[in-house]
């Protein structure tokens, strides 16, 4: 596919950003609105099936020559989300309630990664912040992402310890 132009996107690539950003702020709304993601939600829904179309497209984009770190972490990502599917529906265990908020936490970090590595070595045009994906700095906030990741999923299993919700069937059936 030839670039776009805007930001040196393919078409591709260019759906694909924008099904991403869609994710990104159902991601955002669900966790602001409902403290979690999760398929009871409609917000949490958009956030799973822009997710699952992000890793699709995503596979389709070989922007260095073929199979690399992105589509690894798209399969990680689909991954995560089946787990969070399986958890919410209470096939996990006892314990389903915490791997579904663990699990789609993940999944809406996995997203900050290529969004803060894609910005950084593409913008401002001409002269991008960073020259590479594996510039220091990218695992620098990296890390930052992780310790944002372990604070909330940290707050949402204490949200959910103290809530009836933390069965599976006591959120879908309001018991």
């Amino acid at each position: 596919m030839a670039a776009t132009g805007w930001l040196g996107l393919t078409s591709l690539g260019s759906i694909h950003t924008a099904i991403s950003l869609i994710a990104v702020f159902a991601g955002i709304v669900a966790l602001l609105r409902y403290k979690e993601i999760t398929l009871r939600t409609g917000w949490g829904q958009v956030f799973v099936w822009t997710t699952v179309l992000t890793c699709l497209t995503g596979f389709g984009i070989f922007q260095h020559g073929g199979f690399g770190k992105p589509h690894a972490l798209g399969i990680i990502t689909l991954a995560a989300l089946a787990v969070g599917a399986l958890a919410g529906r209470g096939s996990l265990g006892k314990h389903s309630r915490y791997i579904e908020a663990i699990a789609y936490s993940a999944s809406f970090l996995f997203h900050w990664i290529p969004a803060f590595t894609e910005t950084l070595t593409r913008l401002p045009l001409g002269a991008p912040l960073l020259s590479s994906a594996e510039a220091p700095e990218l695992k620098a906030i990296t890390g930052v992402l992780l310790v944002l990741y372990l604070a909330g999923v940290a707050l949402q299993i204490r949200r959910l310890r103290g809530t009836a919700a933390a069965s599976p069937l006591a959120a879908t059936t309001g018991a």
